[in-house]
């Protein structure tokens, strides 16, 4: 974690030796959750959320509720500021004067890294745009360690929306650094991961492939992370009607998948994956939303100092 900002803008914000003790620390916080219930007792988290969000801005704001603090904030533009046509760094540097801590989420790339720098308190990054999108991937982190007992060592399928999805490419990013990971790319040609993704993982030295069907690697599969075709990242309606439904996770296409298979999904799904699926043991998507608060849970302590109080 950059000590001096302590801001968390991307996953490449945490060293390898960080991440691992805020898993750490968010496992023993899911194990032991009563023991962290005053730690932010008196703190406050301003949750600046540009751009609509579910899961992620109640995740936030149950994290922080949780450590005993309390949540201001808005869910959209249209109820800042922003509608008046005030400027983002404007925004942040104000609310930085009434909360110790910042989670925010905005439709432009670089935007949360731009407030960074009007603000002496905490910048957390709830997603930029098609760019990053650093808390979900400790959430996937953290359910991957739970799930499957390990980082390394793994064949991790990525299908869907692998252009626009910012999830996949933090979660790229991140996996790339343990050794023994082989990562197969399921998308359909306008949907492949970009240049810079490709790249990444060619520097990392891990195997990887492209494929157009997941039916011709599911077998293979440790982890299958599946994503939604977004809407809102298309320029027009009839490309999008074109590829939404590319993909459609289904209880016959599970057939020859590991026992131990686990099926990963962001959030929200539309139809990628058949509700049928979640009966399904091997289903952890909504397991994998329960790790979002708490990784984010341990975010919040980490970024205020205080879980080096906890260790006194």
């Amino acid at each position: 974690m950059n000590k001096k900002t302590r801001n968390l803008i991307s996953i490449r914000d945490i060293t390898r030796k960080d991440l691992e003790e805020m898993l750490a620390l968010g496992q023993r916080i899911m194990e032991c959750p009563g023991e962290y219930k005053d730690v932010c007792r008196g703190k406050k988290l301003a949750t600046l959320f540009f751009e609509s969000s579910t899961r992620t801005r109640l995740s936030f704001e149950a994290a922080m509720i949780e450590l005993g603090g309390n949540v201001l904030g808005f869910s959209s533009a249209d109820s800042s500021s922003a509608a008046k046509g005030e400027s983002v760094s404007d925004t942040v540097r104000t609310v930085s004067f009434y909360a110790d801590i910042i989670a925010m989420r905005h439709p432009k790339e670089g935007a949360p890294k731009a407030a960074c720098t009007r603000t002496e308190v905490p910048v957390i990054n709830a997603g930029d745009g098609g760019h990053f999108h650093p808390t979900q991937t400790l959430t996937d982190l953290l359910t991957i360690k739970t799930e499957k007992g390990r980082l390394g060592s793994m064949v991790i399928g990525l299908c869907g929306d692998l252009c626009f999805g910012r999830t996949v490419h933090s979660l790229i990013e991140a996996m790339s650094e343990y050794p023994g990971n082989e990562f197969i790319l399921i998308s359909p040609e306008e949907l492949r991961a970009p240049d810079y993704i490709r790249m990444i993982l060619d520097k990392s030295g891990c195997s990887w492939r492209e494929v157009r069907k997941m039916e011709e690697v599911m077998e293979d599969l440790d982890v299958l992370y599946m994503t939604r075709v977004q809407r809102e990242r298309f320029f027009n309606e009839e490309d999008y009607a074109r590829l939404k439904d590319t993909y459609i996770l289904d209880a016959e296409k599970l057939i020859p998948a590991k026992p131990d298979l686990c099926i990963m999904h962001p959030l929200p799904r539309v139809n990628e994956i058949s509700v049928v699926v979640d009966d399904d043991p091997r289903a952890c998507y909504f397991r994998q939303a329960l790790c979002g608060k708490y990784i984010r849970m341990a975010l919040i302590m980490t970024l205020l100092g205080l879980e080096k109080e906890m260790r006194r």
